[in-house]
């Protein structure tokens, strides 16, 4: 059941680092609201579903957000989008 929760986890931190783009980025925009539209159980579960362009935005954007983490000192944040981060690798 902990597991449960922390996939859930880590997706939320994802969809409120993705929600800081959707603005001005469609890839991301379009990301962000698979995210929305879907409860995934897992992760990998989510990552499976992504398209190639979509793999290489997110990339990006968790680099972006993983190195504001570190600047901000939250250890929270860069566990969780870290952890994303290597399933796309």
């Amino acid at each position: 059941m902990k597991q449960v929760n922390l996939i859930v986890h880590s997706l939320k931190y994802l969809r409120e680092s993705l929600s800081n783009y959707i603005e001005e980025d469609e890839i991301c925009k379009h990301i962000w609201e698979k995210l929305l539209g879907k409860d995934y159980g897992s992760e990998i579960e989510f990552i499976e579903q992504l398209e190639d362009e979509e793999v290489v935005q997110l990339n990006h954007v968790l680099e972006k957000e993983i190195d504001y983490a570190h600047d901000v000192q939250d250890e929270v944040r860069i566990k969780e989008l870290n952890d994303i981060y290597e399933l796309l690798l």
